[in-house]
């Protein structure tokens, strides 16, 4: 138990250590290429947050366990809202206007519906991984056609702040190779220890997925969002968010479905499932409200959004006491 318990604290650290270089290397590399940060924003930034969430969901199901990767990808989803968001807007209220990001919110929407036509028999497949797959490079391709035309988007400033401007492409390339080496071991060994932790509590795989897994990974994002709402960067706190539950919901699934066939935990199904749309619909119609020409996550809905994260929390632990 010890052991597993060192594997899961050191996995989790190597993770967020390499998804980090991972993501700066690459960043880097393609901004030296002359690819515009809007454009990086959209694709390596987006997947790069979600890299060790897809790396965990992929060697789960090769493992034996995709209850641990439909966990993984639901409660990410639930905690980025629910956590992150909600705790960051507690620290200071969020607003924005990014027209990239008004155009996220309804792609989210959708691929959550997609999702939810994907997970409703409790299996999924060849076919369900492609369509979602296929979503995934529709939006992609539709919000990098849009950004083209919005080079002066408030998002696009905070990007080019955050990319290092003074490292050479072989050194990025460097970064990007070892992120994502350590990102496959340390992704490996989180995945080792959190079954062990599971078998030797008695409780399932997809109970560690929501609670250890998704709160292991996205903690340091959370700082990382609070340091960026101290800098002001509050279009960036909302694009990661909305950015990464698109690749979560899609890629993160969508990914291990093309390789293996396997089922999925009918509690995911009707229980974590319908709570996570209902934060993302939370999610969205708070920005909107009340309507005026930018969008707002106020400290009064980031208290109701922590609450519900911590809600669902308690309901997932006595719910795991409970069998």
């Amino acid at each position: 138990m010890l052991i597993s318990i060192i594997a899961v604290i050191a996995g989790l650290a190597l993770l967020v250590w390499s998804a980090d270089h991972f993501v700066e290397g690459a960043s880097v590399v393609a901004l030296n290429l002359g690819v515009s940060t809007l454009i990086i924003g959209i694709t390596i930034i987006g997947f790069g947050t979600s890299a060790p969430e897809i790396l965990i969901s992929l060697f789960s199901v090769f493992d034996g366990t995709p209850d641990l990767a439909i966990g993984n990808a639901l409660g990410s989803n639930i905690a980025n809202i629910g956590l992150i968001l909600g705790a960051t807007a507690v620290f200071t209220p969020i607003i924005f206007t990014s027209k990239l990001i008004r155009r996220e919110f309804p792609i989210l929407l959708i691929a959550s519906g997609l999702l939810v036509w994907v997970l409703w028999d409790a299996k999924l497949e060849f076919i369900e991984g492609l369509a979602l797959l296929i979503a995934l490079i529709a939006a992609m391709g539709y919000l990098i056609h849009f950004s083209k035309s919005d080079l002066d988007d408030p998002m696009s400033e905070e990007l080019d702040d955050e990319i290092p401007h003074d490292v050479s492409t072989s050194k990025a390339l460097v970064w990007t190779l070892t992120g994502l080496l350590v990102l496959v071991g340390s992704s490996k060994l989180l995945v080792w220890g959190a079954v062990n932790i599971a078998t030797f509590l008695g409780v399932s795989e997809l109970i560690i997925g929501l609670t250890i897994v998704a709160l292991g990974t996205s903690l340091p994002e959370l700082a990382a969002a609070i340091a960026a709402a101290r800098k002001g960067e509050l279009e960036m706190i909302m694009g990661n968010v909305i950015g990464s539950n698109l690749f979560n919901t899609l890629a993160v699934i969508g990914l291990p479905s093309i390789m293996v066939n396997f089922p999925v935990s009918s509690d995911a199904v009707t229980r974590d499932l319908p709570i996570m749309l209902a934060f993302t619909m939370l999610m969205f119609i708070f920005a909107q409200f009340p309507g005026k020409s930018y969008c707002q996550i106020t400290r009064t809905k980031g208290f109701l959004l922590l609450g519900s994260f911590v809600l669902y929390q308690c309901l997932l632990y006595f719910h795991a006491i409970s069998h």
